[in-house]
């Protein structure tokens, strides 16, 4: 119950970032849990994903229990042309924040992996985020408010082995994210970039392999994840790492015996997924 009620109390200025908000990779994890929070803060929704059910189920849930407007678009955002679709359905909707969460990517040796995956993860984690902010950015900055946030990851500019193509994309969209809040800033649109340690989703057992209860430090709940990074939009930050022991983290990642312990890491996941 008192989850619930901390996510009840979500707060954002829904002159600035509503009515609507589009939230992509909204079917799971840090991307659904976004959605909620919005949704519990009287912001419409338009959910994007390529799981169209989960979505639906989604939208029905967050519709009924806070009372607002819910549009689904069941969508693969690996693939050219998408914005097309995103135009067609968002016309009329005024909307203020995009919310850019998609995600792909399994841990494994670079060479182990092929060459059609690691095209895909460049689609998903980086042309994606590229073509939606593309898409989104002139209406927000002739409206003269608004937000965009999107997914990093901690650490991911320093290089991360066995997981080299995902942590490489998601580099490039922290050093984006950061150059954009400046450009946008002036135009009253606050573009964020969200830079998550190990949270518990499925993604993590899933794609990249992990036993939570054997990982040297307890995944963030993804509550706790959303609720950081909305505290800082409103904030206007321009990034963020939620949980104070990441941020501890982050600040000694390139020496040696903590690179020496997410090699290790990525290294037992790979071989869990039978990719090394």
């Amino acid at each position: 119950m008192k989850k619930l009620e901390n996510k009840m109390k979500t707060i954002i200025d829904k002159n600035k970032y509503g009515p609507w908000a589009i939230v992509t990779g909204a079917s799971s994890g840090i991307g659904k849990e976004f959605a909620r929070q919005l949704a519990s803060a009287g912001l419409n929704l338009v959910l994007v994903a390529r799981r169209g059910a989960l979505l639906e189920e989604l939208s029905q849930n967050l519709s009924r229990e806070f009372k607002i407007q819910c549009k689904v678009i069941a969508l693969d955002l690996s693939k050219d042309g998408f914005v097309s679709d995103i135009d067609t359905a968002v016309k009329g909707l005024d909307i203020g924040l995009l919310v850019s969460m998609q995600g792909a990517g399994k841990a494994g040796a670079f060479l182990k992996i092929s060459h059609a995956e690691l095209r895909e993860v460049l689609s998903i984690n980086l042309i994606s985020h590229l073509e939606l902010v593309h898409y989104f950015a002139p209406t927000l900055v002739n409206r003269g408010r608004g937000g965009i946030v999107m997914v990093g990851a901690m650490g991911a500019s320093l290089g991360v082995p066995y997981i080299a193509n995902i942590a490489a994309t998601k580099a490039y969209v922290e050093s984006f994210g950061e150059a954009l809040h400046i450009e946008l800033k002036e135009h009253n649109v606050n573009v964020f970039t969200l830079l998550p340690g190990p949270t518990n989703t499925d993604l993590i057992v899933k794609e990249f392999g992990m036993e939570i209860d054997s990982m040297p430090m307890k995944p963030m709940s993804v509550d706790q994840c959303v609720a950081e990074g909305l505290k800082a939009l409103q904030a206007n930050q321009s990034s963020h790492i939620p949980g104070r022991l990441n941020r501890v983290m982050r600040k000694f990642m390139h020496t040696s015996p903590v690179r020496k312990l997410m090699t290790k890491m990525q290294r037992k996941s790979a071989i869990r997924l039978h990719r090394i």
